[in-house]
């Protein structure tokens, strides 16, 4: 005889609701295009994304933690440069230049009768400089002494081939250093000398 499912203990009832619960969200988990399938698939995609994203995040914490030393520095650096730009300006400030000869002048007791402004002169010194620069960088001992640039014009006239673009010429002495590998041997004596010739 067949009875109600009402009429079941309630733990039997109980079993089986659990048990039907359990079917219908591994039923959910498992068919194709149930809403509980297409969420899960959306969560573990974004979670695909969110991994490198991570990666990305936790190397650019060291930039937030060195930004307010890169802030200091920065002032620093425009601090110094406010400076240079006060000592050698953009601009040819004339009056500004006038005015601090003449206040110079005052405070040392010197009269000047005259200043003159001439025309802006561009002197290209960078080869020069770049030479010197790369002189620095040899792995010998170089010394420079007795330097003397000249302006170039186009009267000047040298022996020497000039390049297009020359603004300046110059003279100096390069000095290095080196060891005599004869000094560490004994002097020859004359009858030796002799008797090599």
């Amino acid at each position: 005889m067949a009875t109600a499912f009402r009429d079941w203990p309630w733990p039997v009832q109980a079993l089986l609701y659990v048990g039907l619960a359990v079917v219908i969200v591994l039923a959910g988990f498992y068919i194709p295009g149930s809403p509980v399938r297409t969420v899960r698939t959306d969560l573990e995609a974004a979670q695909a994304q969110m991994k490198p994203l991570e990666t990305e995040v936790a190397s650019l914490r060291v930039y937030k933690q060195r930004r307010a030393e890169l802030q200091s520095e920065m002032d620093a650096l425009q601090k110094q440069l406010a400076t240079l730009q006060t000592i050698v300006p953009e601009d040819k400030q004339t009056d500004q230049f006038i005015l601090m000869i003449q206040n110079a002048a005052v405070a040392s007791g010197v009269s000047i009768r005259r200043l003159t402004a001439k025309p802006v002169a561009t002197k290209p010194y960078y080869s020069v400089l770049d030479f010197f620069s790369r002189l620095g960088r040899l792995s010998r001992i170089i010394n420079v002494g007795d330097l003397k640039l000249t302006g170039w014009g186009s009267n000047t006239s040298t022996r020497f081939r000039v390049t297009a673009g020359t603004s300046v010429t110059g003279v100096f002495t390069i000095t290095t250093f080196f060891t005599n590998a004869t000094e560490g041997q004994a002097a020859p004596t004359p009858t030796a000398a002799a008797a090599k010739r």
